[in-house]
C-alpha cells in the first residue's frame, strides 16, 4: 500500500495534507478539545493536552501497521495544522476504506475540508487503488452531509443508535463513493 516512514504530502491549492508531528500537539488539542467541533464525533472532547500527544503517537503506530492513514490539513501559508483527514478500516483485499475528517471551528465555511477531501480522494483512488470509500456521519451534521454529497457520496443506509458518546445515543448515516463514480464526475 504505502512505504516509507511518513505519509506522503498531498497538495491542494490552499492546503497540504501532511504527516502529523509532535510539534502539532497544540493544534490537535485546539481542534479535538472544542465541544462544538466534537459535537458530531464518536468520542467526547479532549480534556488534557496529553490526549492530543497520545493521539499523535497512536496515529504513528497505526501508520506503521498500515491500519490507519491520518494526515494533518496544513495551511500552505504557515504549515499550521487546521484539521485532519483520515482513511481507516483499510481493507486491502476488498480495496475499501472509511474516510473521516475534522476541522478547527475557526476555519469552518471556507472550503478547506472540501479542498482537502478532493485531494485525498484523488490519492486514494489513483495511488492506493481503492475501489470504494465509506463515510459514517451523524444525521444532524448537515454541513458534513453537504460536503459528502457534493463530492458524490451516495446515502446508503441509516444505522439507528450506532454510537454512545457520553450519555447521548446517536444514529448514523452511511455513505459510499465508488471509484467509477468519482472518475466520471467533473472536478
Amino acid at each position: 500500500m504505502l512505504t516509507g516512514e511518513k505519509l506522503p504530502v498531498i497538495e491542494a491549492s490552499r492546503v497540504n495534507l501532511r504527516h502529523l508531528e509532535e510539534s502539532d500537539t497544540d493544534s490537535l488539542f485546539e481542534i479535538f478539545s472544542d465541544r462544538e467541533t466534537m459535537r458530531y464525533w464518536s468520542a467526547p472532547p479532549f480534556q488534557k493536552r496529553a490526549e492530543a500527544a497520545e493521539l499523535i503517537a497512536e496515529i504513528h503506530e497505526c501508520f506503521r501497521q498500515k491500519t490507519l492513514l491520518e494526515w494533518g490539513i496544513a495551511r500552505k501559508s504557515d504549515n499550521k495544522i487546521i484539521g485532519t483527514t483520515t482513511l481507516f478500516h483499510l481493507d486491502e483485499k476488498n480495496r475499501r476504506a472509511e474516510i473521516g475528517y475534522a476541522l478547527n471551528r475557526r476555519f469552518w465555511g471556507n472550503g478547506f475540508v472540501n479542498e482537502a477531501l478532493i485531494s485525498l480522494l484523488n490519492f486514494a483512488f489513483a495511488q492506493l487503488n481503492l475501489h470504494r470509500i465509506e463515510a459514517d456521519v451523524d444525521p444532524q451534521n448537515a454541513a458534513s452531509i453537504r460536503v459528502l454529497e457534493r463530492l458524490g457520496f451516495q446515502k446508503e443506509g441509516y444505522l439507528r443508535e450506532r454510537w454512545i458518546v457520553g450519555d447521548e445515543i446517536q444514529d448514523a448515516l452511511f455513505y459510499g463513493l465508488l471509484r467509477r463514480d468519482w472518475e466520471k464526475a467533473e472536478r
